[in-house]
């Protein structure tokens, strides 16, 4: 499968590990850079589809990438900062983002949010339809969207249930002990404990299945936890 180049400009080498491994995982070609003048450097001599790019970094910023590469090329830029001020947002659309996205973020999320810039840059990937929609019967999950759709009508979401269904829906039959799903989707710095996942799991039951007591897709494995089957 033929999948776009990611450059990943970060300074802190954990998180530009964790984000390059990630990536990988998933299909991507990966370029990486530590700080604004390494990035520079390597666009000379190499043209990834999409850039990653952290705002605050020692020396050329992310701010000061993003113009200095906007002189060249329309190239589609993602920023990725721990500042969740707006005029930061702002800053970095003016710049020339083409989207903004706070650390600590979900994988998954950001994946998303690659897929979606893209897209809308003309990017074409021969399972890029297959994989931007899960479909289950009446059920539609659309990834990239982060919408679901069951019987071709909407049905609203809070952010942590869109989470908590699409790790299910992409991992049919697996097993997750609620101590999983909750390391998975809250963290383990969150504040709270299993009891969290199984009320998400009652309110996905109540918005996704015909009948909630007797589950189609959201199943408990007795004894184990959960899985999501394809039924």
């Amino acid at each position: 499968m033929s999948e776009a180049t990611v450059m990943v400009v970060e300074d802190e080498e954990g998180i530009r590990e964790l984000m390059r491994l990630f990536l990988i995982k998933k299909g991507y070609r990966v370029i990486d850079a530590e700080d604004g003048y390494e990035a520079m450097d390597k666009l000379a001599k190499e043209n990834p589809d999409i850039i990653l790019l952290d705002i605050e970094m020692p020396g050329m910023n992310g701010l000061e990438v993003c113009e200095q590469i906007r002189l060249q090329t329309k190239m589609p830029i993602l920023f990725v900062s721990y500042r969740k001020e707006l005029s930061y947002k702002i800053n970095g659309l003016e710049a020339g983002g083409d989207d903004y996205i706070t650390k600590p973020f979900d994988f998954n999320e950001l994946e998303a949010r690659i897929r979606a810039i893209l897209r809308r840059n003309g990017w074409k990937n021969g399972d890029e339809d297959k994989l931007a929609i899960l479909e289950f019967g009446d059920m539609k999950i659309h990834i990239d969207a982060r919408e679901l759709y069951v019987n071709d009508k909407q049905v609203r979401l809070y952010h942590k249930e869109f989470q908590l269904l699409l790790l299910l829906a992409q991992n049919p039959n697996r097993v997750w002990t609620a101590e999983q799903l909750y390391d998975r989707i809250w963290g383990y710095y969150s504040e709270g404990d299993i009891q969290t996942v199984k009320v998400h799991i009652s309110n996905l039951r109540r918005k996704v299945e015909k009948d909630p007591a007797n589950p189609v897709h959201i199943r408990t494995v007795r004894g184990f936890g959960y899985k999501f089957t394809t039924e």
